[in-house]
């Protein structure tokens, strides 16, 4: 539990010397609100606990911070303990420090930073910084056709730092160049399911430690109105992205390729939208750990299945949402918008595009409950289903 004070100790600081350099006319008003947090999810287990998000907006009402310290019993880890700080400036500056400490197993310490219109628009920054063990992984072997009951369980120890630097060519079209460094190490689970490592000991990825060293470039064109809520226009999205597997020496190069698409569709009062997104992503290379390759489930694609669900070289999915809205009223101080979504996933894994086939798609439909603070927040629920069952997601974005 040491972590976890020094995490509220730093948050603590950072808003002290923070509200200490603005002047007294511009004093913050702070809102706090208990919220129960009971869930279940097909990989990590139930939840029961309380979340008590603390809301720091500045006189105009423009939302300033989000604090929302966590305390959460696991049936999969025990007892875990979060810390979720999010501050929030003009021109879409967005800082996220995130800190967890669980009585089995996890740990998780993330530092995230997005500044779209750095130097008075004429750039974008991005970087950040995580560690973390994820005891509830799961792993069913590769390609579509793996079976319900090959489900296996590792922990993932994970290490990563990014960064990404892009130009503006318009105000809708970016090039931007990035790197990553990821480091994985695979570890007994906390599920009570088989070891990835026992079951699965050839795959490329289990054994022994990764290092992967990435450097991408991507293409976005963005006729969004907002970047994190966005009610109309277009996105596209396309990488090339060349990575060295360190610890490889037969095979330490290979590579991964992206195109995505997003069009919102609203009717003309805007109350309701309609987001269309298509997905395709290939691998080239030999010996690709698994957890490179491309994935289909979770709570952005496929969502009626856990996450990773499949796992294959190549992917294709399209998913088809409708954002109805529901209601506004007053939060804590600050104007929320409340919305339903039904939506349709569908997708399937490969390892080469001559065994695509329309009879491999899964189907999963399913249904969101959508809370926005716009233009900055996004708080969801989602629930999917499939042949497997179902499975519950909540985040704070939307899924695309």
């Amino acid at each position: 539990m040491t972590i976890l004070h020094g995490l509220v100790a730093v948050v603590i600081l950072f808003l002290v010397v923070n509200d200490g350099m603005q002047p007294d006319c511009a004093r913050a008003d702070v809102q706090y609100f208990p919220i129960p947090a009971v869930s279940s999810s097909k990989n990590d287990g139930n939840d029961a606990g309380l979340i008590v998000p603390v809301l720091v907006t500045e006189p105009d009402g423009e939302l300033k911070y989000i604090i929302a310290p966590m305390l959460i019993q696991n049936s999969i880890v025990g007892t875990r303990g979060t810390i979720n700080l999010f501050r929030y400036e003009p021109g879409g500056r967005e800082m996220r420090l995130i800190g967890s400490y669980s009585e089995e197993i996890e740990r998780k310490l993330l530092f995230s930073y997005t500044d779209p219109a750095f130097s008075q628009g004429r750039y974008s920054l991005n970087f950040g910084a995580s560690f973390f063990k994820n005891a509830t992984s799961r792993f069913f072997g590769l390609g579509q056709g793996t079976s319900e009951s090959a489900e296996t369980n590792y922990t993932a120890r994970e290490g990563r730092v990014n960064w990404r630097f892009g130009v503006y060519a318009n105000e809708v079209t970016q090039i931007a160049v990035g790197q990553r460094f990821r480091q994985v190490t695979l570890q007994g689970g906390a599920a009570d399911l088989p070891y990835t490592g026992n079951q699965f000991p050839s795959v490329d990825g289990v054994q022994g430690e990764t290092l992967i060293l990435g450097h991408r470039a991507t293409f976005y064109y963005d006729t969004r109105d907002n970047l994190v809520s966005p009610t109309d226009g277009m996105a596209v999205t396309a990488y090339a992205e060349l990575n060295q597997n360190i610890r490889n020496g037969d095979h330490p190069i290979y590579s991964r390729y992206e195109l995505e698409i997003k069009k919102l569709l609203p009717s003309e009062s805007k109350h309701a939208i309609l987001v269309v997104r298509a997905d395709l992503q290939a691998t080239i290379g030999d010996q690709v750990p698994f957890f490179e390759q491309s994935s289909l489930g979770g709570q952005n694609n496929l969502r009626g299945y856990g996450v990773d669900r499949f796992i294959d070289k190549n992917l294709i999915a399209l998913s088809i949402e409708e954002r109805v809205h529901l209601a506004r009223a007053k939060v804590a101080g600050v104007m929320a918008d409340f919305e339903i979504a039904p939506f349709l996933d569908t997708g399937q894994v490969f390892n080469s595009f001559k065994d695509v086939s329309f009879r491999d798609y899964r189907l999963t439909p399913g249904v969101g409950f959508r809370g926005i603070v716009r233009p900055n927040v996004v708080g969801r629920v989602d629930y999917g289903y499939s042949h497997e069952g179902g499975a519950v997601f909540a985040g704070l974005d939307f899924p695309y």
